[in-house]
């Protein structure tokens, strides 16, 4: 018997030891949530992210100018390509044309377009692979860390205003968010 109970507590030690220190709090994580929104529907995010295939420019969110398009592929079209101004990286003059590797919009099959979207139906977009790039939260946390284009967001050169978070506390706000049970609201009818 003492080694049933001594099985039984190590089974329930070790269930502890899993378990989250805190329970999801959708208020704390809808809060975190606004912060990524801020820096998502900045100029240097939202410039890209638009439901049209036309790019925006400048702080004041100007149509790119050239008449430049998305093209097939999310890297313009075969006459203007994004490469022919846009280099790998910034060039160091004011309001010359931004740079990182692998410059683009995203492809026309999967916009992930956040122009003009509320909050909640941003929230409701970023969680939904069939219009996110196909990707969990994981991913999209991984996208926020590693890709060059998000990265340049945050240095986008001389002229250019960078979001008001930096970029590892756009990543906090991110997995605060989506440890939080990733709601899209301040809280959960359902919790009532």
């Amino acid at each position: 018997m003492t080694r049933t109970v001594s099985m039984i507590a190590a089974a329930l030690a070790a269930t502890a030891c899993r378990a989250p220190a805190h329970p999801p709090n959708p208020a704390r994580g809808w809060r975190a949530f606004e912060d990524v929104v801020a820096v998502l529907q900045s100029p240097r995010c939202i410039s890209c992210h638009v439901p049209g295939d036309a790019p925006l420019q400048g702080s004041d969110g100007h149509r790119h100018t050239m008449n430049v398009k998305r093209g097939a592929d999310g890297r313009g079209t075969p006459a203007l390509r994004c490469t022919t101004c846009h280099q790998d990286a910034n060039n160091d003059a004011l309001h010359a044309p931004p740079g990182a590797p692998d410059w683009r919009l995203p492809p026309p099959a999967m916009r992930m377009a956040w122009l003009g979207l509320a909050p909640t139906a941003l929230c409701e977009t970023l969680k939904d692979p069939a219009r996110n790039g196909g990707r969990d939260l994981s991913a999209l946390e991984a996208h926020l860390r590693d890709d060059a284009i998000v990265a340049w967001g945050f240095h986008p050169g001389p002229g250019r205003e960078p979001p008001r978070l930096t970029q590892p506390e756009l990543i906090a706000r991110f997995v605060e968010w989506k440890d939080a049970g990733a709601p899209c609201a301040a809280s959960n009818p359902d919790d009532h």
